[in-house]
């Protein structure tokens, strides 16, 4: 019903929505991307302009990941069916999803903030008219350590999946790079100031 209700407020409007910022965060695992998105939701607690989405994954919520909501596989299917997520993809045998109200977020001027697949890129710049990609990274030796650290993978996945992360290259506008290597105040203050950005242009659009 909610998904439905916000198809029909947005249908007045030709996609790619606007007047609001999504800002996709990408980079290979490791990284440290739920690291520096906690950063700056402790920092902007109170900041009604930021909405960080909480995905859905199947895959149960635990302490060493992302607090995130969980579906079945088959529960996912429907949800997705149905028209509950604005976005959604598959990836390392796992589904993910975004929910539908961010497309209302985003068309009513708020800045929505994911944690996204650098696949699905091309599929952002065509929902939404203004798309910044932060992709956070960090040194080979960092990304092997932190993924070792996290017990779910063999060595020889967790190279596999180091290899895969080396062969993609982003390309095309709006597209920010943070090395989260050190301290995640580092690049956590980096992010920090692309999100302030964001909320002025978000601003600036609602005032044209």
């Amino acid at each position: 019903m909610v998904s439905a209700l916000i198809e029909r407020e947005l249908s007045a409007e030709t996609f790619p929505v606007r007047h609001g910022v999504f800002v996709a965060v990408v980079g290979p695992s490791g990284a440290g991307k739920d690291t520096v998105i906690g950063y700056a939701r402790a920092l902007f607690a109170d900041e009604t302009r930021l909405e960080f989405v909480r995905r859905v994954i199947t895959r149960p919520s635990d302490a060493a990941s992302e607090d995130h909501d969980t579906l079945a596989d088959a529960a996912f299917v429907e949800a997705e069916a149905d028209g509950a997520f604005a976005i959604s993809w598959e990836a390392h045998g796992l589904r993910y999803g975004l929910p539908a109200d961010v497309d209302w977020s985003v068309a009513n001027g708020h800045v929505a903030v994911a944690n996204v697949s650098r696949a699905i890129i091309p599929t952002l710049r065509e929902r939404y008219a203004n798309l910044a990609i932060v992709e956070i990274t960090a040194s080979p030796d960092v990304l092997a350590e932190r993924l070792a650290m996290r017990g779910r993978e063999s060595r020889g996945e967790v190279l596999a999946r180091l290899a895969r992360s080396a062969n993609v290259t982003l390309t095309g506008p709006g597209v920010t790079t943070i090395d989260n290597s050190g301290p995640r105040e580092v690049a956590g203050e980096r992010f920090a100031e692309l999100l302030r950005k964001a909320m002025a242009f978000s601003d600036m659009s609602g005032m044209i």
